[in-house]
């Protein structure tokens, strides 16, 4: 099984000129490396994928690969509501060397089960990588479901799912429809160590950006049936994984990242940055769970 326990759902860092900043970017790639997470998925939603130039998404992965140098695979984004573009995109993210694929549903347009089928077998047709669904019904506002993912896991290069539906429910289902070899991923950070008991097989976290080896370590417990040492984490972190979605994602996460002194605090619109109240929120756990000192960044330098 390739994709298991911890992937990061990386950020994508900017330049106040709102340029792609490579410098950040590399330091944070390495950041999580040494940490020990499992896989790397850059250019997905937390990378604010839809805001990106081809040639920028290209390179972040790229990027990504020449960090990561074989130590641990790189799960690129490639996703969106027209397939040809994501087969033609595919394929690109195939010939630059990215070990396989994280393909949101497509959003907007809506396609029925049929349609969702199709789309997948025929991205699945345009590479050999192998490809991780992506269903995430509250932001694309179409839900996979568990009767076409075990379609889909017939495919043979269709390999995993990241289950995002915060349907409990639904991924019980999710675990008795599909094969063993198929990995079921967390799509959500406090829903991960329910899963695990579910058989699921990882998270690809949002928190990982700000605790790496905390949320690698949750993983390895909870792959182990260590229950009770997975939960003494996600009761500690449960926190910071509810305040990374008090706004859109990933707007909180990367004015967290700022106030780590991580990253600069860059959104492209349509992203802006968090609420004044909200910011001091995030401050307050990031304080709590001794992230921050006490005399980190001014919310006044977060201002628009």
């Amino acid at each position: 099984m390739q994709f298991t326990g911890c992937g990061t759902a990386l950020v994508t860092p900017f330049q106040p000129d709102f340029s792609l900043d490579e410098a950040a970017l590399r330091k944070l790639l390495q950041r999580q490396i040494c940490a020990g997470v499992d896989f790397l998925v850059p250019c997905g939603t937390t990378g604010e994928n839809p805001t990106l130039t081809r040639r920028e998404h290209l390179r972040v992965v790229e990027i990504t690969l020449q960090e990561a140098a074989g130590k641990m695979p790189v799960v690129a984004g490639a996703g969106g509501y027209n397939t040809q573009e994501v087969m033609d995109l595919a394929r690109e993210l195939e010939s630059v060397g990215a070990n396989g694929l994280l393909s949101v549903t497509p959003y907007y347009n809506k396609p029925t089960q049929e349609g969702l089928y199709q789309h997948y077998r025929a991205i699945a047709r345009s590479t050999r990588l192998p490809i991780v669904l992506y269903n995430v019904p509250g932001r694309c506002g179409t839900n996979l479901e568990p009767s076409t993912v075990k379609r889909l896991a017939e495919i043979d290069n269709i390999v995993g799912l990241k289950e995002a539906s915060g349907n409990i429910s639904q991924m019980a289902a999710l675990a008795n429809a599909v094969p063993d070899d198929f990995a079921i991923l967390s799509g959500d950070d406090a829903i991960a160590l329910p899963l695990f008991a579910l058989g699921g097989r990882g998270v690809i976290s949002v928190a990982a950006n700000e605790i790496p080896a905390q949320m690698a370590r949750l993983c390895q417990h909870g792959l182990r049936g260590e229950f009770a040492e997975a939960r003494a984490i996600h009761r500690k972190y449960l926190p910071l994984m509810e305040i990374n979605f008090i706004e859109s994602n990933p707007i909180p996460v990367k004015a967290a990242l700022a106030l780590m002194g991580l990253l600069e605090p860059v959104w492209r619109l349509p992203m802006v940055a968090a609420k004044a109240e909200n910011l001091e929120r995030i401050r307050a756990v990031l304080q709590s769970l001794q992230l921050v000192e006490r005399n980190s960044v001014a919310v006044s330098s977060f201002a628009d």
